[in-house]
């Protein structure tokens, strides 16, 4: 057992112990605010404090942990053997910094409770991030650190039982538009025809003939492609579905046409199946109870995962709604406009709500890449886009976290913009899974 020394125990050094021995690595541990129990004790320890008491594992305390809400913190990032690092130690310490402070930043988002400017979607933009603007957003800082610090634990108690994380892929492709002509009805129908006349799109206009008279495949129904990849290289899989009622930005077939229906029915019989909650439930909180019962009716399953429609992250806000809903896995952390890591994390964590001071029932599974950053923000080639994939791929397998890709069904089209797709998803999950 690990004993873990601290002046004064808060709800956020329990949050973060957990985080780090609970969670990225499995250590049994105990927290005291004794300092003779800490003294007398004869195994393995380590000291969270303002000062060192012997030659034990020792991280000087810069008070992060102490505080309650949310304050304006004074932050200079500057390498620590080679790594990024920040709330810089004053005396001799192992870490060289306040490693268990800075997690916490990190991973808590405490820089989102902080004012800042939105973007259209009234999304924090990962611009305004750290790790944005000091160049660390492409790695899973918070896993190095902690690897780093097992290794000085370890290297010191050779004896401590420690269950070290494995590597893993997830690939959760999100369905916004389940067919780019069918189901559509006669009102859409009507209007995509008169819009591809009014843009002279004559080839749209004789494939959504030929889609609709059943002479060809509709583009977007890549479903057989999907589950061909995912028996073929043994893929984890969740799929997260789109079921609001019809607005600006939720465009997806209506939850009561059959052959929806019946895709979804299909697709939960392969795969893990999760709620992508509405642009509108955002503003609307009663529409996502709705949203989540018409999933659950068509599965027949409890709904327990969810996905953000475009991301629409309000942190805490989306998770206090999602925990009141039941849902205990979210997996709408990442940025839309940059790859990498938006909590600096590639693990699975629970959630720390700043505003009440208290660890949320959710588990958040943040994303590396989304197929959308890389088209429509990023501008990326697919060869280069595979080259940014595996770099973030390789990160992950370095800390033996959890690489988790986004992508849509349309994606695998190779229409129109999203001709020479699909070999970059193959690809990518060959690296992956290498």
């Amino acid at each position: 057992m690990l004993l873990i020394y601290t002046p004064k125990i808060t709800s956020r050094h329990k949050y973060i112990f957990k985080l780090f021995f609970n969670e990225i690595y499995q250590i049994k541990f105990q927290i005291t605010e004794r300092e003779d129990e800490f003294k007398a004790f004869d195994a393995a320890k380590l000291n969270y404090s303002n000062t060192s008491f012997e030659d034990e594992i020792f991280i000087e305390s810069i008070g992060l942990l102490n505080e309650k809400g949310i304050n304006q913190q004074d932050i200079n990032v500057s390498p620590q053997n080679n790594i990024p690092a920040f709330f810089q130690s004053q005396s001799d310490s192992s870490m060289g910094f306040d490693v268990f402070s800075a997690s916490f930043y990190l991973v808590s988002r405490y820089e989102e409770y902080l004012p800042s400017v939105k973007d259209i979607h009234q999304r924090f933009q990962a611009e305004n991030s750290l790790a944005y603007k000091h160049d660390f957003l492409q790695k899973p800082l918070i896993n190095i650190w902690a690897n780093s610090l097992m290794q000085k634990i370890k290297q010191k108690h050779p004896d401590l039982e420690v269950i070290s994380p494995t590597y893993n892929y997830i690939s959760t492709i999100d369905i916004d538009n389940a067919f780019y002509y069918l189901e559509k009805g006669f009102v859409r129908s009507l209007a995509g025809f008169f819009a591809s006349l009014f843009n002279f799109d004559f080839n749209g206009i004789q494939q959504r003939f030929a889609v609709l008279s059943g002479k060809k495949k509709d583009p977007y129904d890549t479903y057989d492609t999907q589950l061909k990849l995912q028996k073929e290289y043994n893929l984890k899989v969740i799929y997260f579905i789109l079921l609001a009622d019809y607005g600006l930005n939720d465009k997806n077939i209506s939850f009561t046409k059959r052959k929806f229906q019946l895709l979804i029915k299909r697709l939960a019989d392969y795969a893990s199946i999760g709620i992508h909650p509405s642009y509108g439930s955002n503003t609307n909180f009663a529409k996502l109870p709705k949203e989540i019962k018409r999933l659950e009716g068509i599965t027949k399953r409890e709904v327990t995962k969810s996905r953000q429609h475009f991301l629409k992250l309000t942190i805490p806000e989306t998770y206090n709604q999602l925990v009141d809903l039941g849902i205990r896995d979210d997996y709408t952390m990442g940025f839309a406009s940059a790859i990498g890591f938006r909590a600096s994390i590639c693990s699975a964590y629970t959630f720390y709500n700043l505003d009440t001071e208290t660890i949320l029932p959710i588990k958040i599974h943040p994303f590396a890449v989304m197929d959308a950053t890389l088209f429509y923000y990023l501008k990326l080639s697919p060869a280069k886009s595979i080259a940014q994939i595996s770099a973030l791929i390789e990160e992950v397998k370095n800390v033996n976290g959890t690489f988790i890709s986004l992508w849509h069904n349309d994606t695998f089209s190779n229409y129109k913009q999203w001709e020479g797709w699909e070999s970059v998803y193959k690809e990518m999950i060959k690296v992956a899974q290498s």
